[in-house]
């Protein structure tokens, strides 16, 4: 069996944190997003290879990541692209996987931003099982929140309908980038392209798949983030830390209140200041500032400001007479 996780994105709605970052290294907690996913599919014995697929403007910071990691299994798949304009689409980006590993086996996708509370093992039990086309699904729980999404009808755990963004939702379980494909059903993704189908979003490739065969869902309960906003993003991270902080060892905090969902990295020195619901990355500095619902990155310097809901790009300096 193979896995790919994609890393292809361009992350623009958390620029400029993710301008020259990918989002999967985004810190949750002690991890990050993507090593989560690195982690079950090391651990995973039917899974031999990991194809990461990412564009060339992050290839190199990937290569560097994955040489310095301990996981074995993750080797570099690059897709062409080095702007968001020039994207595939995830669908025709995944035949292109395929063609170019010359992949036979059956195959899991999952996207590297997508943090979620099951192992991936326990998905691919359920795939061996069914012997379908896979999709993991998720109750959101809500119809307005359900709205931005692909959804999913089930006849038991046997997908019978889709609704992509619907207006009017039929139910609240969000199929979530997270899939499985035996190894028959890889060159229908060429078919599908072919054939004119939207290449953007592999749940219409799932549907698409539903309307010549059974497509099995794999329902979980826990948690699901899809890290795509700076709203979402701080989401993972309150539930990497249970709701709690944490500063490292390295880090200087001194005459300062730390609320709920702070996360202090590395060399980064907060004094005299408020700060809650924010992430501070390493060798940034705080001072006689309120920070609320903030990612600030690396070497970033705030000064006697008040902000909520900033994102504050490395080597930015900012103070109390910029108008904040």
């Amino acid at each position: 069996m193979k896995a790919v996780v994609l890393a292809g994105g361009y992350a623009t709605r958390l620029w400029p944190i993710t301008h020259h970052r990918p989002k999967m290294f985004l810190p949750v907690g002690e991890n990050t997003v993507i090593d989560e996913i690195f982690e079950d599919l090391e651990a995973d014995d039917r899974v031999d290879e990991v194809f990461v697929s990412t564009n060339e403007r992050f290839a190199e910071t990937f290569a560097e990541y994955l040489a310095e990691s301990p996981f074995e299994k993750p080797t570099l798949s690059v897709e062409e692209t080095v702007e968001e304009d020039e994207k595939f689409g995830v669908v025709g980006a995944l035949e292109q996987l395929v063609d170019r590993e010359n992949v036979d086996d059956d195959l899991i996708v999952v996207a590297g931003d997508n943090m979620i509370s099951f192992d991936l093992g326990e998905f691919a039990d359920f795939f061996e099982e069914k012997g379908t086309p896979t999709l993991a699904a998720y109750d959101v729980g809500d119809r307005e929140r359900a709205k931005s999404y692909g959804l999913v009808d089930l006849d038991g755990d046997e997908v019978i309908d889709f609704q992509e963004k619907p207006d009017d939702p039929k139910t609240t379980l969000v199929s979530i980038a997270c899939y499985a494909f035996p190894a028959e059903t890889l060159p229908d993704l060429s078919t599908y392209l072919e054939d004119g189908n939207n290449p953007d979003e592999p749940g219409w490739f799932l549907q698409w798949l539903q309307e010549r065969g059974p497509v099995h869902a794999f329902t979980f309960d826990g948690a699901w983030f899809d890290i795509g906003t700076a709203d979402s993003y701080l989401d993972a991270v309150a539930y990497a830390l249970d709701g709690g902080s944490l500063v490292a060892d390295d880090a200087t905090v001194e005459d300062s209140e730390i609320g709920d969902v702070v996360h202090v990295m590395d060399g980064a020195t907060v004094t005299d200041s408020t700060l809650d619901r924010t992430v501070v990355f390493p060798d940034a500095t705080i001072a006689d500032s309120s920070i609320r619902n903030s990612v600030i990155d690396e070497g970033a310097t705030l000064t006697g400001v008040d902000l909520s809901g900033a994102l504050i790009g490395a080597y930015t300096t900012i103070t109390d007479g910029d108008g904040f």
